[in-house]
């Protein structure tokens, strides 16, 4: 195990130079971060549901299932079984995945336990399945794998993590290795990835000797190419009875900030309308729209009442004022936006100006801006944190003006702008509503620096990595406009004209970012480009690494309550997707230890 005091040394360093750093977009200079590592989807082998979806819905009714039944631990393989049987039934799955939802809800029955027990009494123990065999340079022992942190795989970065939490880490398979470490009694609970041909062996010396473990399945038992959950995984590792993050139901807290925007409940906050202007405005706030802002200070607050009070923290009428605040603020940027990008429609119908005018648009975004300010100001708090978070919306409101600056004035003398030319636009234009959004949350909750300077770095991070996505889902189609067709700054560009080939490859990518041509006129070769040049590839694994250097960002938290909210919050906003493995190995030397009749996963083509 690493030395702890090294590494809280080196935490306390980090968040000082966080302390120190300027604000986003304030001449702080951006590089790229970390690679992530990441591997092609394969199909879950036949008794595990190969949907993503269809996992997180199974493992959320075992949540719901041990809490009604009372399923106390340490249950027997029957019990287990017939507890799985009954998840499934409720479920409407088939009954082939009752060994996988059997571990689900072995899991949920020791949470709690498991929670309760510190970092440095736990074992994590990883498969050796998880490395790049062909590339991998770490030595074996007896106890399983060396590794030597080269980044290739997702070793490195769970067992630094467990490690830097005091976990002691394994890489090694196999039921034989845990059983030795339980029978040691130097450890009092197992966190653990296997697969379940394992797991089940492991089980009843687990059970015999009553020690908590939860452990998150791989989703093949063949060793080639495996994968697995790792969003579970990191969840499993961080888990602790002092993150109360488990006990708010986020998505009911999405649908009631939702409701907040009811046109009767906007009324009832901001006042009945009695002019054009602030109806059209209420109008325009009620208008669909993810929420994501007013949700991200929701969610901010109620994580830090939440680890200051038994009791489940409950929405006051001044969060309800400041989450309307901020989306004020939000909805205003939109009008101007979509006046200056010329954009005809959002949420699937015209846009504001389309529908009154420009003039009447301009002056509703200007109205709704002040009355983000007046809201703000008549919140019944301390004075000094009511100015500071005036200030952080102040700051804000012209970071996010320096970015749209940015790129009008690119698009009065186009030209092609480098990878990181984007993504520091995308850092002053996206960001900052996301920083303004979780600082306010945080200043209402009473959060101190240290939480403010961590939520800086998330929010950048965070903010960049949501305008990457929008990139590519106006690649894809999915998106509300399409940055390509519109010629506004564009990652997919970027990265297109500094892999175009030398040639008319890189002469057709720059007059199409001059202006010198349309790209309806030239999408097929654009494609071609593209495609050959792996430029969405490259775009994805960018957002991989902002999402997860988001989260790494996150570690320098002292409040476990937060913490564990806001990683959750990177899920929320991304969406639940296929959670890509690390490796493609064939241990010969394992093969005769397994099971007879083992399902091997289907190979992708």
């Amino acid at each position: 195990m690493r030395g702890q005091e090294g590494v809280a040394s080196m935490i306390r360093k980090i968040v000082d130079d966080l302390k120190r750093a300027p604000d986003s977009g304030n001449g702080v200079l951006l590089t790229l971060p970390a690679k992530v590592p990441k591997q092609a989807y394969r199909p879950a082998q036949s008794n595990i549901p190969d949907d993503k979806q269809v996992r997180v819905f199974l493992k959320k009714v075992v949540a719901d299932h041990v809490r009604t039944a009372g399923a106390v631990p340490p249950l027997t393989m029957d019990e287990l079984r017939e507890h799985a049987a009954a998840v499934l039934r409720t479920a409407k799955l088939d009954s082939k995945y009752r060994e996988y939802a059997a571990i689900l809800v072995s899991n949920e029955a020791w949470r709690d336990t498991l929670a309760r027990i510190p970092y440095d009494r736990r074992l994590l123990l990883l498969p050796k399945c998880l490395r790049v065999e062909e590339r991998c340079p770490a030595p074996f022992d007896e106890f399983g794998l060396l590794c030597k942190e080269c980044g290739l795989c997702s070793i490195q970065d769970l067992s630094v993590e467990a490690e830097r939490l005091g976990y002691a880490v394994l890489v090694a398979e196999g039921s034989a290795i845990v059983r030795q470490m339980i029978e040691t009694g130097k450890i009092e609970a197992v966190v653990g990835v296997s697969c379940i041909n394992v797991l089940e062996k492991c089980f009843p010396h687990m059970e015999a000797a009553a020690v908590p473990g939860m452990a998150i399945p791989l989703l093949q038992d063949d060793c080639v190419n495996t994968t697995v959950d790792l969003d579970w995984v990191w969840d499993l590792i961080h888990l602790t009875a002092d993150d109360k993050t488990y006990r708010l139901d986020l998505d009911g807290l999405k649908s009631e900030v939702q409701s907040w925007f009811h046109k009767e409940a906007l009324a009832e906050l901001m006042g009945e309308p009695s002019e054009e202007t602030p109806a059209i405005a209420q109008g325009w706030l009620a208008k669909a729209g993810k929420r994501w802002r007013p949700y991200l200070a929701t969610c901010t607050y109620m994580a830090l009442q939440s680890h200051r009070q038994e009791a489940a923290p409950q929405a006051t009428p001044e969060l309800k004022k400041l989450a309307v605040a901020i989306e004020c603020f939000h909805k205003a940027s939109l009008i101007h936006d979509d006046i200056e990008d010329g954009d005809l429609e959002r949420y699937g119908s015209p846009t504001l100006h389309a529908e009154v005018g420009v003039p009447v648009a301009l002056n509703v975004g200007d109205f709704l801006l002040g009355e983000g300010y007046r809201l703000i100001s008549e919140l019944s708090i301390d004075p000094a944190v009511q100015v500071e978070m005036l200030r952080l919306a102040s700051d804000g409101h012209l970071t996010l003006s320096r970015g749209q600056g940015l790129e009008l004035c690119w698009a009065r003398s186009p030209k092609p702008l480098s990878s990181l030319q984007v993504l520091d636009i995308f850092r002053k234009k996206t960001a900052p509503a996301f920083e303004v959004a979780l600082r306010l949350g945080a200043c209402l909750g009473g959060a101190d620096e240290e939480t403010h300077s961590v939520l800086r770095q998330y929010s950048q991070s965070l903010g960049i990595a949501y305008q990457v996505r929008d990139d590519l889902e106006d690649y894809n189609g999915s998106g509300d406009s399409n940055d390509l067709e519109a010629l506004r700054p564009s990652l997919i560009l970027a990265i297109a004209h500094k892999r175009a080939l030398q040639g008319r490859e890189k002469d057709l990518i720059g007059s199409l970012l001059r202006m010198d041509c349309r790209y309806s006129q030239v999408s097929a070769e654009v494609q071609r480009i593209l495609s050959e040049r792996g430029v969405t590839e490259k775009a994805e694994d960018l957002l991989e690494a902002y999402k997860e250097e988001a989260v790494r960002s996150l570690r320098f938290l002292s409040n476990p309550t937060l913490k564990g909210l806001l990683r959750r919050v990177v899920g929320k906003i991304f969406g639940e997707q296929f959670i890509e493995g690390y490796c493609s190995e064939f241990e010969a030397r394992n093969v005769a230890s397994r099971a007879a009749g083992t399902q091997p996963a289907a190979r992708s083509h």
